[in-house]
C-alpha cells in the first residue's frame, strides 16, 4: 500500500523561493519598477472605459500582504508545463504555496511522488487519493503500492505575464 502524508521536503532538484527572495521573484514579474502595493481601481474592474472616480481612490493593496509572502511558510515556483490549464495555471506561470494550508479536496498542490514533484489538483475519495492534470492531454496520478505521496504545499495564487 502507498503512505500518503501531507507535509516534509521534496528531494527534487527545483527551487522554491522563501522570502525575500519570493518578494525579488514578484517584483520580476510584475515589472522591475513596480510597487508592491498598488492602489486599487475598484472592486470589480470592468473591461470598458475607466470611471473617473478611480482618480479619487486612496486605499492600497499590499500584494506581499495579500499573497502572504512575507510568511516563512509561503513560497513560490515557476511551472514548467501544460497540465493545468483548465485550471489556469500555465507553463512560466508563478505560483504561490504555502505550506500552512491544510490540503483537501479540490485543492491545487505541489506533491512528491516518487522524488518527482508535481502540481496537480488533489482528488480523494475515503482512503483513495490520486493527482488529477487540469488537462485531459495528461493522465491521472494514481499512486501505486510502495510509493510514497508526500502533499508538500497548497497552491494559494497564480502570477501570469502578459508580456510587454
Amino acid at each position: 500500500m502507498f503512505s500518503y502524508r501531507s507535509s516534509g521536503l521534496p528531494s527534487v532538484g527545483i527551487t522554491l523561493l522563501p522570502p525575500p527572495a519570493a518578494e525579488h521573484a514578484l517584483r520580476l514579474a510584475l515589472g522591475p519598477s513596480s510597487l508592491l502595493t498598488l492602489p486599487p481601481v475598484s472592486l470589480k474592474t470592468p473591461a470598458g472605459f475607466p470611471s473617473p472616480a478611480a482618480d479619487f481612490e486612496c486605499d492600497r493593496v499590499d500584494l506581499l500582504e495579500r499573497l502572504e509572502l512575507d510568511k516563512p511558510y509561503v513560497f513560490m515556483t515557476r511551472v514548467r508545463g501544460q497540465s493545468m490549464t483548465g485550471r489556469g495555471i500555465d507553463d512560466g506561470d508563478l505560483i504561490v504555496i504555502n505550506r500552512k494550508v491544510t490540503p483537501r479536496h479540490g485543492h491545487i498542490v505541489v506533491a512528491v511522488l516518487d522524488n518527482e514533484l508535481t502540481c496537480k489538483t488533489l482528488h480523494r475519495e475515503g482512503d483513495r487519493v490520486r493527482l488529477v492534470a487540469a488537462n485531459p492531454d495528461f493522465p491521472d496520478i494514481v499512486p501505486k503500492d510502495g510509493q510514497e505521496l508526500v502533499i508538500w504545499g497548497v497552491v494559494t495564487s497564480c502570477i501570469k505575464s502578459f508580456g510587454t
